[in-house]
């Protein structure tokens, strides 16, 4: 018998009882109470089983023989025990019966329960699955399993009970609690990759394949965007105190809110907002405002406007990560330090189906009746109101989630300013694209007026009253006609920029279309008669002179308006019902009083920097109240548009060339807090990476692949012009062996439109494929005095944001080094146009034998580990642990001098642009080193560059483009 077979003998023989013994002759002697005939038992020399085999039966003469053996062959003897001691019988036989029992009770290993059952019968689905085991031993099992069981059996209820309308609610609301979520949200989470950014839930880039899809929507169509997650702040007081506050946060000689075509209310604007008195230093970012026009015709309706011309509003739209920048500085600049308790929450009664006539079971049944009768209908109206003390009624939105004693609102008891904030109180969307009017002019209806009878009666919605006054309504029917003109418009970026609109419309769900299609524009042979009527004079004079200023009232502006439209929406149940009741299926529903909502069209500009692809990515903003995100939402998407995300957004604004906030923005706290998270994402990729499959950027000669050492790279390039001011040299660098420790940042990005469009001049800026130049016109010509008066104006540590093309092929990547090409590699291009460009020599890891972890045979002996740790090299063993294969520690050395390139700045943004049709990339160089580089080149290259991408060792020429 094997070794292997002997070793499981042994392991069930271990407890059997010592009772029967073996001679080596191969005869046994019963120890069972009973002798043998010839009385010889004394000269056999006792084996237990399991303790004296052999291994071969045959072999040997003793030991214990697997299976019946004949006679002559060691097999059972021929004569039986002559008499039985009952004493010593019954004790040989009660310790096998003991034997036994225990053998079957005792798991064995990890069987567990698996180990009563026979081999034929084990299931390996048996381990996870206790239902698969027999009756008798699930109990067993599931004792065995513990507290694991007790949680899996208590864990959730049944698909039934959880998709039940009140704990639907309930786990809505409880899952937005720490990231919020927009009322897009379910909708992004079918069909969009969903990440957690800024304290929301973003959808960031579609499920399937649609970036080229997503540009030809940008390009020649429409694509829509939920911009919902960005913050609105609302000002309200007097305008001169207003105007006074707001002066210290922005540009003295750059626009400001007091704009006179902003502040009117007929345009958008956009500014920088810095910390008061603190520019140029301390930037915060873009912001973007809004003005509620002086203009009323609200008549008697109550209103804060119509107090005076003095009394005025505004609202400051900003990024999410601003938020907590912008707000406290708009408090200290208007000194609103008071706090004001929201008012305590009003229990508003659940929507019924009273107000609508075509709920109504029968013709003559009242609101008893429509409770009482459907008894067939899966659930009734009147099964709402006996669950007073269940789960909520209605969903949780926007900061309705937030404790009900968190502040949202601040007043001024010295300059008598309110600040509110209003973030998640309205939904806006985005529509960027050519056709993006024609979309909303299929989508939106204006408003129709209600009955005249029954004025005097008061009702409960906004719209009835609205209309008692013949101002509102006049203003209405000039808003509408505006409307309806824009359906003539060839393009989105024919109307003036920043362009405003007021409007009240119908609910789009009662127009919905029963199948998706795409929204065109109309040419002049196929308008209707309600467009082809329009004066043309009028199209003309609105494309030229904008949206007058009375037309861009609206009653979104109004608290209570927007409060009343929101509690009083209709449900998609309630839709339903009205679809289902119409008398010819497909024919416009029925408006409700309820089914009025008030809108604010804003046109946003497309590109107007440079001279290339002008207005490209216009489109407009669509402002709403809260709760009616799905109910325009699924419309607009009926009408063809394209979806996008955060991943589109930042594509929209690379191809217009323009920075986005924060990743382009590392001068303000936002911009620096966006970097640090960056990189510690990327790093953590980086890391999760097995070493052998990570790209060495040590060998590349990459410094910092994951972030872009600013502080450092300016304070280099200062350190630069002073060598060579001293008499160090043309070539002065610093020395690559010096390490910088970056003090605390206090670079700036150059905003100055005047010194940015002398610096276009001197780059001589090109298209993409370097077919014509800008005319500099009176531009000074770049010398040195020039240049040392544009330095001292703004001082060395400013950075200036660039566009770079690629002169041949090639794809820019993030973080890509921008450096400075030398005279060689001038006459090399100027030799050969199209070169690909020199390449950076492979440089030495020395901090690999430093990340080399000791062979295992060291790891066994003892005290070898402790000892090779410390004998590495010169740096501490803490110093040592923080290496990372392929990344230079830090303090990092000079950022300028390390590669055989000089170095300028680094790429935030690049790709491949599908626009330009060439590799394009968006980035910041520093100033004091762009004017070095551009005094030395000649006039014919002026502006070109290295770029070259953190994990290659190839550079490739670039064009500067500064647009302004």
């Amino acid at each position: 018998m094997s070794t292997a077979k002997h070793r499981m003998r042994d392991k069930k023989m271990r407890n059997q009882p010592i009772n029967v013994t073996y001679s080596s002759q191969g005869s046994s002697h019963w120890r069972n109470g009973g002798g043998t005939p010839t009385g010889r038992g004394h000269d056999l020399s006792p084996h237990p089983w399991g303790h004296g085999s052999s291994h071969s039966g045959h072999a040997q003469g003793g030991g214990w023989v697997r299976g019946h053996q004949r006679e002559g062959h060691g097999g059972y003897p021929q004569a039986l025990p002559t008499h039985i001691t009952a004493s010593a019988f019954a004790k040989a036989r009660a310790a096998e019966v003991n034997a036994m029992l225990m053998a079957v009770t005792k798991t064995t290993g990890s069987s567990h329960v698996f180990g009563g059952l026979p081999k034929h019968m084990r299931r390996r689905a048996m381990s996870h699955n206790t239902k698969r085991l027999p009756c008798r031993l699930r109990d067993m099992a599931n004792n065995m399993a513990g507290q694991k069981m007790k949680k899996e059996q208590s864990k959730s209820k049944s698909r039934k009970a959880r998709r039940r309308h009140g704990n639907m609610l309930l786990e809505f609301n409880r899952r937005q609690r720490k990231n919020l979520w927009l009322e897009t949200h379910i909708w992004h989470a079918k069909r969009f990759h969903v990440v957690k950014r800024w304290g929301y839930c973003l959808g960031d880039r579609p499920t399937y394949k649609c970036y080229r899809a997503c540009y030809r929507a940008m390009s020649s169509h429409c694509l829509l965007q939920d911009m919902s997650y960005y913050c609105c702040v609302e000002l309200q007081g007097p305008g001169e105190q207003l105007l006074a506050a707001l002066s210290k946060c922005v540009v003295p000689a750059g626009p400001t809110f007091a704009a006179a075509m902003c502040v009117s209310g007929r345009r958008q604007g956009s500014v920088v907002v810095y910390r008061a008195g603190q520019y140029p230093l301390q930037p915060l970012g873009p912001v973007t405002f809004l003005w509620r026009p002086t203009t009323q015709g609200r008549g008697g309706q109550e209103d804060q406007g119509s107090q005076g011309s003095t009394h005025r509003q505004l609202w400051i739209w900003a990024h999410p990560t601003m938020k907590t920048d912008l707000l406290p500085e708009l408090q200290a600049v208007c000194q609103c330090s008071e706090a004001v308790l929201p008012p305590a929450p009003v229990d508003l009664p659940v929507p019924q189906p009273a107000p609508t006539p075509t709920l109504a079971p029968g013709p003559g049944a009242g609101p008893e009746a429509a409770q009482t009768s459907g008894s067939g209908s899966k659930r009734k109206w009147s099964s709402r109101e006996p669950e007073a003390a269940g789960p909520p009624a209605k969903k949780l939105l926007g900061y309705s989630t937030i404790s009900a004693t968190t502040p949202v609102t601040w007043r001024s008891s010295t300059t008598g300013i309110v600040i509110s904030d209003l973030t998640m109180e309205m939904v806006r969307y985005r529509l960027i694209g050519p056709l993006s009017h024609s979309v909303l002019t299929e989508t939106l209806a204006p408003a129709t007026h209600t009955d005249a009878t029954g004025k005097s009666r008061p009702s409960p919605f906004w719209w009835p009253d609205h209309c008692r006054d013949d101002c509102n309504m006049s203003l209405h029917q000039q808003q509408a006609g505006v409307f309806n003109m824009l359906r003539g418009v060839y393009s989105t970026a024919e109307v003036p920029a920043g362009s405003v609109l007021g409007l009240t419309v119908d609910d789009p769900r009662l127009t919905l279309p029963n199948k998706r299609s795409k929204a065109v524009t109309w040419s002049y042979g196929t308008m209707p008669s309600v467009v082809s009527g329009v004066n043309e004079e009028r199209r003309r004079e609105l494309m030229l002179k904008g949206i007058p200023e009375p037309l861009s009232q609206s009653s979104l502006w109004d608290r209570s308006v927007r409060d009343n439209v929101t509690h009083n929406k209709m449900t998609d149940q309630e839709v339903n019902r009205l679809r289902n009741d119409v008398l010819v299926p497909g024919s416009r529903l029925p408006t409700p009083l309820q089914g009025r909502v008030p809108v604010l069209l804003v046109q946003q500009s497309g590109k107007s920097q440079g001279t290339e692809m002008g207005s490209w990515g216009a489109g407009w903003d669509l402002l709403l109240p809260k709760a009616w995100g799905m109910a325009f939402w699924v419309p607009l998407v009926y009408r063809g548009v394209r979806i996008g995300g955060l991943r589109m957004s930042l594509k929209h604004t690379q191809n217009k060339g323009e920075p986005h906030f924060p990743h382009d923005y590392p001068d303000c706290p936002a911009g620096a807090r966006f970097q640090e998270e960056q990189e510690a994402e990327l790093l953590a990729k980086f890391r999760r990476r097995p070493p052998a499959k990570r790209t060495n950027y040590i060998k590349h000669g990459c410094l910092a692949p994951f972030r872009c050492p600013w502080q450092q790279l300016v304070e280099e390039w200062e350190l630069i012009v002073k060598e060579e001011e001293g008499g160090g040299g043309e070539d002065a660098v610093v020395p690559m062996e010096q390490e910088v420790t970056p003090p605390q940042s206090n670079f700036t990005v150059l905003r100055n439109r005047k010194s940015l469009r002398q610096l276009s001049a001197w780059c001589r800026p090109t298209s993409s494929k370097c077919q014509r130049a800008r005319n500099p016109g009176s531009t000074p010509q770049l010398n040195r005095n020039v240049a040392a008066s544009l330095l001292s104006s703004h001082g060395g540590s400013s950075l200036v944001w660039i566009r770079l093309s690629l002169v041949t092929k090639g794809q820019p990547e993030q973080h890509a080094l921008v450096c400075v090409p030398t005279a060689e590699d001038l006459q090399l291009v100027r030799k050969e146009p199209g070169c690909t460009g020199p390449q950076e020599p492979l440089h030495t890891d020395h901090f690999k034998s430093r990340v080399k972890r000791p062979r295992k045979k060291d790891h066994n002996k003892p005290g070898t580990s402790s000892s090779s740790s410390a004998n590495l090299t010169n740096p501490s063993s803490s110093c040592t642990s923080a290496l990372t294969l392929g990344l230079w520690p830090e303090p990092l050395p000079s950022v300028t001098s390390h590669c055989s390139r000089v170095t300028l700045g680094w790429v935030t943004q690049g790709d491949f642009s599908l626009s330009a049709g060439c590799g394009e990339a968006l980035g910041l160089l520093s100033l004091t080193g762009l004017l070095h580089t551009l005094l030395r080149q000649p006039d014919g290259q002026r502006g070109l560059v290295l770029l070259r991408n953190p994990g290659s060792l190839q550079y490739r020429f670039a064009k500067i483009n500064i647009e302004v």
